[in-house]
């Protein structure tokens, strides 16, 4: 069995949802199907979600108006059979009545993410109404059932395996599966999500918990290219990528796949493919734990970065400088991307300046601190053990001509990452295609 997840956009009008149908149904094999909100929807119960917290019930109601007369319209143009239609109809009606109740009372994080859940909820049913309508044996699967996450919010694995297993033994001898992705329960049984990942790390969970054969990301390019096509010309996509190499190109800013959704998969031995729905039939990007030896794969860019450089001569042969520091990034839950020595300072970047102002008043109790804003790192991927002789100097020498604030590489085998100015960032992608991929 294969695990296949479709984003939004995939699912975003009658049309997408019917070309989706048709590819999850042709193999004919039985497929767990995992699907997102319809493009657009999730941005509009945020909305909803928005005004109640700020106490104005008619602004709440009135964008549940406007999403309700948008899904109506759907139910029209997707169904043909009229019992179908009305069955349909009647749920959205429903959840709209449900989401309207919200606006009577108290309105906290709790209720948001239960408004929030709205819309994987309408986009699967709408789904599975039409497999239905056409004859398909499809069976919907509450996400809220079997997955959720423990009292660290990571996801509950155990649980998630055994409450699947028992839903799959209750339904045999069905062609499709489907489900929500991105919500769940928490450990208290509230109505949650998965944060990081989405609806990626939810086909990602199933697929480790079944086992599957693989897992299947749809979304609309055809998988994970050489460089970003936004800025460079004639990028390719990247045919087989390991899954260290995956993480590290998707964590760098390769928008396609978020870099936690392939652990659960690379702990099971389960492949990850990237699929295009518009190139059903394109091969896509494989992702495994096979490891490509001596080749560079891609190139992506993660851009907002802020680099902090503290500057102390105490930081010489001191012992518990890097701790001290770290513990204030750590203080105010901020992530450090890429970090530098030398004996009087050390540099970091980070891409959350939220609590930028009070890291740094922190910082200056041990010495002189700098900041640059407006940073962009660079990463380049592929199998960079430092045996592989060269590749280093190959990747630097493409850099040649661009200011590069920090540099790191060593941390990892297969990655080499360049911190420098945002506006510097278009050069140093072409610069890289043309030395690299020639």
């Amino acid at each position: 069995m294969n695990v296949m997840k479709f984003g939004g956009t995939s699912v975003g009008s009658p049309e997408r949802m019917k070309s989706v149908a048709q590819l999850i149904t042709r193999s004919g094999e039985p497929t767990f199907v995992v699907l997102s909100a319809m493009s657009g929807t999730t941005n509009s119960l945020v909305e909803i979600s928005n005004y109640l917290y700020k106490k104005n019930p008619e602004g709440a109601l009135e964008e549940i108006k406007k999403l309700e007369t948008k899904y109506m319209g759907h139910v029209e143009n997707l169904y043909s059979d009229a019992a179908i239609k009305a069955k349909t109809r009647e749920f959205l009606q429903d959840r709209f009545v449900y989401m309207r109740s919200f606006a009577k009372g108290v309105f906290t994080s709790f209720e948001e993410k239960i408004i929030v859940s709205q819309g994987e909820i309408m986009s699967t049913n709408m789904m599975n109404n039409f497999l239905l309508e056409k004859g398909i044996k499809s069976v919907l699967i509450d996400a809220l059932s079997f997955m959720r996450t423990n009292k660290n919010s990571e996801p509950d694995l155990p649980y998630i395996k055994e409450h699947l297993a028992a839903v799959m033994e209750k339904n045999p001898g069905k062609q499709i599966y489907i489900t929500q992705g991105f919500i769940c329960r928490n450990a208290y049984g509230e109505v949650d999500n998965l944060l990081r990942g989405g609806s990626d790390y939810t086909a990602s969970l199933i697929g480790a918990a079944l086992p599957a054969d693989e897992i299947q990301i749809w979304t609309d390019i055809d998988g994970m290219h050489n460089n970003d096509p936004r800025f460079v010309e004639n990028t390719k996509a990247v045919r087989q990528l390991n899954f260290e190499e995956a993480a590290e190109l998707a964590y760098f800013g390769a928008k396609i796949l978020h870099p936690t959704c392939v652990q659960p998969a690379k702990f099971a031995g389960i492949p990850v493919r990237l699929k295009n729905t518009m190139k059903p039939d394109a091969e896509g990007t494989i992702i495994n734990n096979e490891q490509g030896k001596g080749t560079i794969k891609a190139v992506a860019a993660k851009d907002n970065i802020t680099a902090i450089k503290i500057k102390s001569s105490r930081m010489l042969l001191a012992t518990g400088f890097l701790r001290k520091v770290f513990e204030i990034f750590e203080s105010y839950q901020t992530p450090i991307d890429m970090i530098t020595t030398s004996e009087v300072g050390v540099s970091m970047s980070i891409d959350n300046d939220t609590h930028l102002d009070e890291i740094v008043d922190e910082l200056r109790k041990y010495g002189t601190v700098t900041v640059d804003s407006d940073m962009c790192i660079i990463c380049v991927v592929g199998d960079l053990d430092w045996h592989n002789v060269g590749f280093e100097t190959i990747a630097t020498d493409a850099m040649k001509n661009i200011p590069v604030r920090m540099v790191s590489y060593g941390g990892s085998n297969y990655n080499i990452s360049f911190l420098i100015n945002e506006s510097d960032k278009k050069q140093a992608l072409n610069n890289l295609s043309d030395t690299l991929f020639k």
